[in-house]
């Protein structure tokens, strides 16, 4: 007899699954990402993130009596091969929007093609300030506090600091430049006194450690500005842990209190950096106790910052197409420019003028935890988007000026 009620009741939640799918076909969205490569570590929790929230709005009968379905495609860090994706999620996959994106050469592309092709692109990590700003239009958004925003937190936590000579090592493209000049021109602004010894711009993805290390021993700054990261910034802390450079030298890392950087390190990673990060570990919100709660159950591991970026950006797409009610380009473009969205670290919304989230940062300092096994950030602090984001006004002369 229990079988037979068993049976009887995954044979109506069938009939209701198909009921709430009658209304139409599923909403296909395109997300595009660097799965492999310098950026694994980020986005493959990022991936599964996603699919933890598609999951979660599907077995609640999905969105406009529709299921979700992503597809999803890697670009492998190469903008030739992410242009390529777009177009076929557009023409042959029908997506209705594209989303995703991790290194800002790439995200600057797909933006290009969304821009070109009128189609809307929710950003989700690339952090040049030209995706919202210079090079931005209607139809790109980004939930990431950008390298601007990162920039200026650090800088203003540097400038009550005493240190004067400074180096930096980072990347040689889009986002490893910029890090940098936006965290020099705030904290010039506020210390006028601070000058550069040394600045170094390995190849991404190509570096080879003990040179710059040597470099840098031998320049001796007093503090140095890291934009490194991915196994570009593990193969260099750890030659400069062994090598004594981060006892010579005051660290700022923009990015590198995230768990993606400190824990594969373990107990070798730099003590009393000053950084942004994700101190998942530490964020009493309930909303965030519960997303982690979830994501551990699932997972078998605790969430990193990709996994936060990932469930919020998706958050963003269906709060939009809700307001929508539609997945009409110009109307989720409308529906984004207004909209609010309840996350895991409280709420964020989409400025009309430049596209760009209030998501915020955590800024703190890098400690050794003997009893996690890795290091976390002490001392933080959460700096919302509004604090640090320039004017509507400013936007403009931005934009301006990059016609």
């Amino acid at each position: 007899m229990r079988g037979n009620v068993l049976a009887g009741c995954i044979l109506v939640s069938l009939a209701l699954t198909a009921i709430a799918w009658a209304q139409g076909p599923p909403i296909r969205i395109g997300e595009i990402n660097s799965y492999s490569g310098i950026a694994a570590g980020f986005t493959q929790p990022y991936r599964q993130a996603v699919e933890m929230a598609v999951d979660e709005v599907n077995s609640a009968g999905g969105l406009l009596g529709r299921k979700i379905d992503v597809v999803f495609r890697d670009d492998k860090g190469n903008p030739a091969e992410a242009i390529k994706y777009a177009q076929e999620l557009v023409v042959a996959e029908k997506v209705s929007l594209l989303a995703g994106t991790y290194l800002s050469n790439v995200g600057l592309a797909v933006s290009d093609f969304a821009k070109m092709h009128q189609v809307l692109f929710v950003a989700a990590e690339p952090l040049s300030e030209a995706v919202t700003w210079s090079q931005g239009h209607r139809y790109t958004f980004r939930v990431r506090p950008n390298t601007h925003s990162q920039g200026r937190m650090l800088a203003e936590r540097a400038a009550r600091l005493p240190y004067r000579t400074w180096a930096v090592i980072g990347p040689n493209y889009e986002y490893g430049r910029r890090a940098w000049e936006t965290f020099w021109a705030r904290l010039k602004e506020l210390k006028p006194e601070v000058r550069v010894v040394g600045e170094h711009w390995p190849t991404l993805a190509k570096l080879e450690p003990g040179g710059y290390v040597t470099a840098l021993l031998n320049q001796q700054p007093e503090a140095l500005y890291v934009s490194l990261f991915g196994s570009d910034w593990l193969a260099f802390a750890r030659e400069a842990g062994n090598r004594g450079l981060f006892e010579k030298m005051f660290t700022v890392g923009i990015l590198l209190g995230e768990p993606e950087y400190l824990d594969p390190l373990k107990l070798e990673a730099p003590e009393g950096m000053l950084v942004t990060g994700y101190p998942w570990y530490a964020i009493a919100l309930r909303a965030h106790r519960v997303f982690v709660e979830k994501f551990t159950a699932r997972t078998g591991r605790h969430p990193v910052a990709g996994a936060l970026v990932g469930y919020v950006t998706f958050q963003s797409i269906f709060e939009a197409i809700r307001k929508a009610q539609s997945t009409d380009t110009e109307r989720l473009v409308a529906a984004l420019e207004v909209l609010r969205v309840e996350t895991p670290v409280g709420p964020i919304t989409f400025r009309p003028f430049d596209h760009q989230s209030t998501m915020g940062a955590w800024v703190g300092t890098t400690k050794r935890d003997a009893a996690r096994g890795v290091a976390v950030m002490t001392q933080w602090e959460y700096v919302p988007g509004e604090k640090v984001l320039p004017s509507e006004a400013e936007v403009r002369r931005m934009r301006e000026a990059g016609k």
